[in-house]
């Protein structure tokens, strides 16, 4: 498969809201999991929306062991989500800084909800849904927005704590993430 290019904060199809999969366990949508995994992967990411590569389809990736863009998070299952919807559990947010491979160099604090349940489809069509707490959460809520064109930022509600990686951890307010801070 291919490792594919990521689109980037003003291209319009970033904005658009992509189309459910209706069929499934087809050689195009396993080939549209393999080629976001091996993206996502290939960019140190924690997630991948296929409106991120230019396929306006409902299906997101998410998931890693160890993460060097975000060293002090726990692990979060490897998995391919169709058709996702999220619930929230309660109430409660948290507000935590987030990134985006196709808004790269910068990161921005963002209100997620603090647990969720999600449910959806592998790329076979057998049932998933999982219940997720804090960065878990906070990944598949941000992979799921891109499915309706939302980038983080049009999440912030303050728009100080958005800022270039290198700037953020000069002043303190992120630790070093080095896969951000190297050059281009």
């Amino acid at each position: 498969m291919t490792v594919r290019q990521i689109l980037h904060m003003g291209d319009p199809r970033l904005l658009e809201i992509a189309r459910p999969v209706t069929r499934f366990d087809t050689p195009e949508l396993h080939a549209l999991v393999q080629d976001l995994m091996e993206t996502m992967l290939a960019e140190d990411g924690a997630g991948l929306a296929a409106p991120q590569i230019g396929v306006g389809l409902r299906v997101v990736v998410f998931g890693f062991e160890c993460n060097p863009r975000y060293p002090d998070e726990e692990s979060v299952p490897q998995t391919v989500l169709v058709n996702p919807v999220i619930e929230p559990l309660s109430d409660e947010r948290n507000e935590g800084w987030e990134g985006c491979l196709s808004v790269p160099g910068l990161r921005g604090a963002v209100s997620r909800y603090t647990r969720i349940r999600y449910s959806g489809f592998d790329q076979t069509g057998a049932a998933i849904e999982r219940e997720a707490n804090d960065f878990h959460a906070r990944v598949v809520q941000h992979e799921c927005d891109h499915l309706d064109g939302i980038l983080y930022p049009q999440r912030m509600t303050d728009m100080r704590l958005f800022g270039f990686n290198q700037a953020l951890e000069a002043s303190e307010h992120l630790t070093a993430m080095p896969c951000d801070t190297r050059p281009d």
